[in-house]
């Protein structure tokens, strides 16, 4: 019972924290997850990725009932992500602990500066079509995927950009498109940690429920706090934790 409120506590902010500037619950998910329940980093990941398939779900439906997915665009992006999910879940797996952690954070200070030029990004739009459109959705695609299955995230950092930046989406569009790629790229990078024995099943029952209403509440919120406020506190925690990464990452 302790186990399922702490889990749920865990997902409910991650899902609020994600939902309030449009970024992955696993950013948070993961610290919260290693630092609470003491979860090793490999763990932390796999375990991050299966609750995030269910944000995926839901939030896509939710983006669907609004005309918010490109669907030719998510077909593409999904494509070479599901190959690539495999080999990025395989390959944290490899990692010592230390080098995942330090990785991990890295990761969190690239996301924390790509969040800072969120405001700057409208200005440096140079749109795509044609088939130089299909190979950059096939390119970020494979990234995203191998992005997610390594670090247990749900690619959202990479996709958003990308189809923001070099196709013209507005940004429900292409957080909605890249919500729906989650699922398909998620669900094989899941369960490739399942498989390698990173998945903690015990604490999902309490994780998933605290997600999906936090993703929920986090999306209400949004709408009455300042946004440049919400990112400049985001990014300065993940800034923080990405430090504490990587200067507490050392071989065991």
């Amino acid at each position: 019972m302790t186990l399922n409120f702490i889990s749920f506590a865990i997902g409910l902010c991650a899902g609020i924290f994600g939902g309030l500037v449009g970024l992955g619950g696993g950013l948070i998910m993961i610290p919260l997850m290693v630092g609470v329940l003491k979860f090793s980093q490999h763990k932390a990941h796999g375990t991050s990725l299966v609750a995030l398939i269910f944000t995926g779900i839901s939030g896509s439906i939710t983006y669907a009932f609004n005309s918010s997915i490109d669907i030719q665009a998510a077909v593409l992006l999904a494509l070479t992500a599901v190959l690539t999910a495999r080999l990025g879940a395989h390959y944290a797996h490899t990692l010592a602990e230390w080098k995942l952690r330090k990785a991990f954070g890295v990761f969190l200070i690239f996301c924390s500066v790509l969040l800072l030029l969120k405001p700057y990004f409208a200005n440096a739009v140079g749109v795509t079509s044609g088939w130089a459109k299909i190979l950059i959705f096939l390119i970020a695609g494979a990234l995203t995927g191998f992005l997610s299955g390594m670090m247990g995230v749900g690619g959202g950092t990479i996709m958003v950009p990308v189809m923001v930046l070099l196709a013209g989406f507005t940004q429900h569009v292409a957080q909605g498109t890249s919500l729906l790629v989650m699922v398909p790229a998620g669900a094989i990078g899941a369960f490739t940690h399942w498989k390698l024995g990173n998945v903690e099943t015990d604490i999902l029952y309490g994780l998933i429920p605290g997600i999906l209403l936090g993703t929920y509440l986090g999306g209400h919120f949004a709408h009455i706090i300042s946004d440049d406020s919400l990112r400049l506190i985001f990014a300065a925690i993940m800034i923080l934790l990405g430090f504490r990464y990587v200067k507490n990452s050392s071989p065991e």
